[in-house]
């Protein structure tokens, strides 16, 4: 009975496909957003200067962790591997912590405005989702 195989439904596969590709455009934010040129910078409004140059570099850490994490968590969803969901919430910590900063301490909302906040809101309801469907991954038998 142990090394019968569980079968893995199809719809585990595509959400898990959409969520790798989920992450790896947050990844590429994050290339894009720390390889932006000084004349790239420069060329922003002063409002937008002012807050990417306020933002400590811890959130530039948290970043890296949040989106690399949630890629190699969503791999790890692929592989079938139970460990996808310990990184996936220390991905999901690293984005509530990034967008915590973001919104209440650097108020981004002041630069951007309400609509700001809609994509730190689903960031963060992916974020959950995530680790919320490895576990169900997991319960099921379909990670190991």
């Amino acid at each position: 009975m142990e090394n019968q195989e569980i079968k893995v439904p199809a719809w585990f596969w595509v959400v898990a496909v959409i969520m790798l590709i989920w992450n790896l455009m947050g990844v590429g934010s994050f290339i894009q957003n720390m390889m932006m040129s000084e004349e790239a910078l420069q060329a922003l409004p002063q409002a937008e200067q002012d807050l990417y140059a306020n933002y400590p570099n811890w959130t530039k850490v948290a970043f890296f962790v949040a989106v690399f994490g949630g890629a190699i968590g969503s791999l790890g969803l692929l592989l079938r591997k139970a460990w996808s969901r310990s990184i996936l919430i220390v991905s999901l910590v690293a984005v509530i912590a990034q967008m915590i900063h973001s919104l209440f301490i650097a108020k981004a909302m002041d630069v951007y405005g309400p609509g700001a906040a809609i994509m730190p809101v689903l960031i963060i309801l992916f974020g959950f989702f995530l680790v919320w469907f490895s576990n169900f991954g997991i319960r099921k038998g379909w990670l190991r």
